[in-house]
């Protein structure tokens, strides 16, 4: 007698260090088949009969992709990736059907897919999808971490030098953000020097390249407030 579709088919390498490839598809033999091509590659594999039982047991946290099949029993494919995408969730996912057309992919590739295969796949196929989408996980997770610590770095500064960097990012020069903030210009100096230490920036270049990464702009000032966008008089120094 078949399992239930909400129960999940685990069948894992030991090998907790490996990235872990995703199996949802309703057909037992695919699961199992494709199962032994990406083990034999040395990837972890964890296979679920539903896109629901997926969903009742993801951990976003864990690295890896999702190899998806597209028409399912209950929740399709495509719902999965909506449901992920609208989650914030950026797991690659390779698609695999047998029941696929032209404008289907277009959607799965236009909402973020890394690929759309149809069934029966060729092994070298699939594995050269699904280090693809391996490479782009490992690549956001990195830039993902990368950006938590330019924000902790962020968070570093005190109130004054976060309108010191707005300013700099802004393209003011020293003595300008001196006039905006009321202070001489050696203390608009002091500050740069801080906020570079602090955000671990050797150039001025730098900073501004971390500064765009982290979407640091001066908002527009409103009628009769400093130009750095508060409608506060900045406190002084």
């Amino acid at each position: 007698m078949r399992e239930p579709a909400d129960e999940p088919v685990r069948m894992t390498m030991n090998g907790p260090a490996a990235p872990t490839v995703f199996l949802v598809d309703d057909d037992r033999g695919v699961l199992k088949a494709l199962s032994r091509v990406l083990q034999g590659e040395g990837w972890n594999v964890e296979a679920f009969e539903s896109a629901e039982a997926f969903l009742a047991q993801h951990d976003p946290n864990r690295e890896g992709c999702l190899v998806l099949d597209v028409t399912m029993p209950g929740l399709d494919g495509l719902e999965l990736q909506g449901r992920l995408a609208a989650a914030g969730q950026q797991l690659p996912i390779v698609f695999v059907t047998g029941h696929g057309d032209i404008p289907m992919s277009v959607r799965a590739i236009k909402a973020g897919a890394t690929d759309f295969l149809p069934k029966p796949v060729q092994a070298r196929t699939l594995i050269i999808a699904v280090r693809s989408a391996m490479e782009q996980d490992a690549a956001t997770r990195r830039a993902r971490a990368d950006t938590d610590k330019l924000r902790q770095r962020l968070d570093s500064l005190t109130a004054r030098e976060r309108e010191v960097l707005a300013a700099l990012a802004a393209g003011k020069l020293n003595k300008q953000i001196a006039a905006d903030l009321g202070v001489v210009e050696q203390t608009v100096k002091f500050h740069r020097a801080r906020i570079m230490e602090r955000m671990q920036a050797k150039t001025v270049a730098e900073l501004m390249h971390v500064a765009a990464r982290l979407g640091i702009t001066a908002t527009p000032a409103a009628p009769g407030a400093s130009s750095l966008g508060s409608a506060e008089k900045p406190t002084r120094a």
